[in-house]
């Protein structure tokens, strides 16, 4: 047994760029230059004229295929900067770039939309359409609270965000004249195994795909993209191995990117604090395709609205419009952190009406009691939650003037369908698969300890194989804080079912006598009841030297259920953190009018740097969930956390209510005068 986290420090990681097949192509990607035009000629390369398919929805966020479906390569009309046009081969990555010159391409530009609310009212961008209008859905019922003594409303805006992962995307694929074997960086193999397939129209049976050890996601690596089909294309054309791995230019322009969510929010509150209604109508900015998250975030997002508070009326208005920007996808947390940050801004803003605390306005909204939402949200007893947050982080014990936020959540865990497992037992080790990918997160360590927990054999008797479709048939993947808890609660099932089977066939368990014999089991464990975990930030705010605002600490205090490795949580949550600051203060993938984006570079899209992170202090409250390993997800909870604590520590800093991420710097620089000052 080895630790994976261990072997990849050492730098000893076997990603897709380290894959060399014999006479193995590079592929290089002929892009549009354009944020919307139309294609007159395309001359040169594997281009749609040979390729003519279609993108398939799959993996997280997987639409019913309604809507505008994204060609694997344009035909007609290019509609965001970057999207793939041809392909060219290569036999290195060299001649491959030099080839993209032999492609012909002629372009008729056209005006794009890139505004979300200019989307709404302009002509649609795909012929044939009648509007730009993705998806629009009601929740909840309307309501009449006109004369209620407090009314709040305000327009709250989550621009976009690229993923940035730290190895970007990647496929190697090999057809060998009876099978296409695939090797990935991904999130779930299955997922990509029923993309190509469908984009294809491949036999399952003649398709293999293998995770490689993959450098991170964020949920960028779920679904599949069109140069994975392409790559598939051209080694069944070619008969020979074709790699492709995407440059980070090429992540920024073309990866899915997360968040672009705006929200006009209304709560109605009596005089004591208690809210007696919200209304919100949100917009999302859905990118010029369906495959991808608009689809589903208006009503994912609206669904989480109203967060973990008893507000007993709720009537959201939500709707996903196309633009001109590469698709929307899912991002660290897919539509919880917009959620979180909606409503916390607005209790915020609710405290400063009343003048009151805003901790005591989130505990007079709190029960002691399991509820359902108007909008169909079970929330678990939040209150006793909330008062052991309250102690745990502190706030009581600031100073008076210190610049503190406070934040609050509900995780709702992608738990449904569930997830499958396999254990095999042969020569006297013992192996797993799961159903979803790591991409960094040490799922090797919690699998070896529930099955060692289980089976009572010794951890350094237990592999975790790499995600396999050929040795695990089906399988969901890692998003959605999903792993820990359905993935562990179908190993402790499939560890049980093995145990139960030996008892029978030896009369009495041992695990001596275990490994004497073979056992292979798969299961796939169903998940249909929801699940949630809460969650409490505290961040405090300050002038660095230069006057600008920098974050002093973060703490966390999240209910993990039981904790199966405290050393990846505390990670997990610090990365969260991360991510979470930069959404707030310095990353965006921003476009200009004409669709260009200028975010093109690592340096211009706002990563944080380790200079300007702040402490960060993670504690965990441990009640067990109902599953029978006691787990709950965490995994997205700092980027549903972080923002809104971090903005309201910063709002008491420089005396300005903050509606945007990332803020605008001229809120957070005391005396900015403009670029030039």
């Amino acid at each position: 047994m080895e630790d994976t986290s261990k072997r990849l420090v050492e730098g000893r990681g076997q990603f897709v760029n380290d894959l060399h097949l014999p006479d193995m192509l590079q592929m290089a990607i002929v892009r549009s230059p354009y944020g919307r035009a139309k294609i007159l000629k395309v001359k040169g390369g594997i281009n749609s004229s040979e390729l003519k398919a279609s993108l398939a929805s799959v993996g997280e966020g997987a639409s019913d295929g309604s809507g505008a479906g994204q060609p694997v390569l344009a035909s007609g009309y290019v509609n965001y900067v970057g999207q793939p046009v041809a392909a060219v081969l290569g036999k290195d990555l060299y001649e491959a770039v030099d080839r993209m010159d032999e492609v012909e391409v002629d372009y008729e530009p056209l005006k794009p939309i890139v505004d979300p609310e200019q989307a709404l009212v302009s002509p649609p961008i795909h012929p044939g359409t009648s509007s730009n209008i993705l998806a629009s859905f009601r929740l909840g019922k309307e309501f009449n609270l006109q004369d209620s003594p407090v009314t709040v409303e305000d327009t709250l805006l989550n621009r976009r965000i690229s993923p940035n992962p730290l190895e970007p995307r990647g496929i190697v694929a090999h057809y060998d004249g009876s099978r296409l074997n695939v090797w990935a960086s991904t999130q779930s193999v299955h997922a990509w195994k029923e993309g190509l397939c469908e984009s294809l129209n491949l036999d399952p049976v003649s398709v293999r795909v293998v995770q490689m050890d993959t450098g991170g996601a964020f949920g960028s690596k779920g679904g599949i993209y069109p140069e994975y089909v392409v790559a598939c294309y051209a080694s069944m054309k070619t008969r020979r191995p074709v790699k492709w791995i995407e440059s980070r230019t090429e992540h920024l322009m073309a990866t899915h990117q997360g968040r672009g969510a705006r929200a006009r929010m209304k709560l109605h509150a009596d005089s004591s604090g208690r809210i007696l209604g919200l209304k919100a109508e949100l917009l999302i900015d859905a990118g010029a395709y369906a495959p991808g998250m608009g689809m589903w975030a208006p009503r994912w997002i609206g669904f989480q609205i109203t967060g973990p508070y008893a507000i007993p009326n709720a009537f959201v208005d939500a709707t996903a419009v196309y633009t001109n920007k590469v698709p929307l996808g899912p991002y660290r947390g897919a539509g919880r952190p917009e959620a979180a940050m909606f409503i916390e801004r607005m209790m915020d803003l609710l405290a400063d009406e009343l003048k009151m605390d805003p901790v005591e306005v989130r505990m007079r909204n709190a029960k002691p009691e399991a509820f359902v939402s108007p909008l169909g949200l079970r929330i678990d007893p939040f209150k006793p939650f909330l008062e052991s947050a309250v102690r745990e982080l502190g706030y009581y014990d600031r100073r008076e003037g210190e610049s503190v936020g406070f934040s609050c959540f509900v995780l709702l865990p992608a738990a449904q369908p569930g997830e499958s497992a396999r254990i095999a037992i042969k020569d006297g080790k013992v192996k797993v698969w799961m159903g979803g990918s790591a991409q960094g997160q040490g799922h090797d360590v919690f699998a070896r300890i529930l099955v060692s927990e289980e089976l009572g054999v010794d951890q350094g008797l237990i592999e975790v194989g790499m995600a396999d479709t050929d040795e695990l048939d089906e399988g969901v993947g890692t998003w959605g804080s999903r792993t820990a808890v359905v993935g562990g609660a179908a190993l402790v099932e499939a560890a049980r079912k093995i145990k139960h089977e030996a008892t029978a066939k030896m009369g009495a368990y041992s695990a001596a006598e275990l490994l004497k014999h073979e056992f292979d089991i798969t299961i796939f464990r169903s998940q249909k009841e929801s699940l949630n975990a809460f969650g409490a930030n505290l961040v405090t705010a300050r002038l660095d030297e230069s006057g600008r605002v920098a974050l002093k600490e973060c703490i966390a205090y999240y209910d993990v259920g039981r904790p199966l490795n405290i050393s990846m949580i505390e990670s997990q949550v610090m990365g969260g953190t991360a991510q979470g600051i930069g959404q707030v203060l310095t990353e965006e993938a921003k476009y200009d009018q004409d669709g260009q984006l200028l975010t093109a570079t690592i340096a211009d899209a706002g990563i944080l740097n380790a200079s300007t992170m702040p402490r960060v202090v993670v504690k965990l409250a441990n009640v067990p969930s109902s599953l029978p390993h006691g787990a709950k997800g965490v995994g997205e909870s700092a980027t549903m956390g972080i923002p809104p604590a971090a903005i309201r520590a910063i709002e008491k800093l420089v005396g300005k209510r903050l509606r945007e991420t990332p803020i605008p710097i001229e809120s957070i620089t005391v005396g900015y005068q403009g670029e030039n000052c």
